[in-house]
């Protein structure tokens, strides 16, 4: 998740982002999550788009136990926490910067016997990826990862190196501008895509893409 200045006054809309904390209740356990805008902008607050991926993730759609999952983007890291309390033997990534206090949270909010079940990692996008088994995910999970247009590529090769024929990826997205749409464009040249979910009260899409097979015209 990219990183943002700190701006003051915030506008009264936004204020439970500036919150030192939020608080959640999913796979029945209370969770609280530290929030630390001043210092990480952007990647240190819970987006609607992360509580509306955990609350589909609890109704079961997409199976979790056992599987082998990495969160892209995770900021404060509670999908990835989430997945992990449902089953899942989670990779939480985000840049370097934010991974002390992405690690900070996931610690404070999974029991210890479910510790051993998700891992705090750095993924620069585009980066390294070579550390990172080629198509080794049953799912890969991102909420409001696609908005900086800059990043588009590099997201669209990391997806690829993730992804085996049989990956899913799951994308909660807020549609913010047409840029935002535009990945969408991008993903569907290499992928099949569609709207899984849609919460109409927070404006939240999740979108379910699998790899397309290659063609043969290339």
């Amino acid at each position: 998740m990219a990183l943002v200045p700190y701006v003051e006054n915030p506008l009264p809309a936004l204020s439970k982002l500036h919150s030192a904390s939020a608080q959640f209740r999913f796979a029945d356990h209370e969770l609280r999550l530290s929030q630390d805008w001043k210092k990480l902008g952007v990647a240190a607050v819970v987006w609607d788009a992360a509580v509306v991926m955990c609350m589909y993730l609890e109704l079961g759609e997409v199976e979790l136990k056992g599987k082998a999952v990495i969160e892209l983007g995770a900021g404060t890291g509670l999908v990835g926490i989430v997945a992990a309390l449902l089953g899942a033997a989670v990779t939480i990534t985000d840049r370097q910067p934010a991974l002390e206090f992405l690690s900070a949270n996931v610690k404070a909010n999974l029991p210890p016997d479910t510790r051993g079940s998700a891992s705090v990692s750095e993924l620069s996008w585009g980066q390294g990826l070579d550390l990172y088994p080629a198509g080794g995910f049953d799912l890969v999970l991102g909420a409001d990862i696609v908005y900086l247009e800059d990043t588009f590529v590099p997201l669209l090769r990391t997806l690829e190196h993730l992804c085996s024929d049989a990956t899913a990826v799951l994308l909660a997205c807020k549609i913010r501008y047409a840029r935002d749409t535009d990945f969408l464009g991008m993903l569907r040249q290499r992928f099949a895509v569609e709207e899984a979910h849609y919460d109409q009260q927070r404006d939240i899409h999740i979108y379910k893409a699998w790899k397309l097979p290659p063609r043969e015209d290339l």
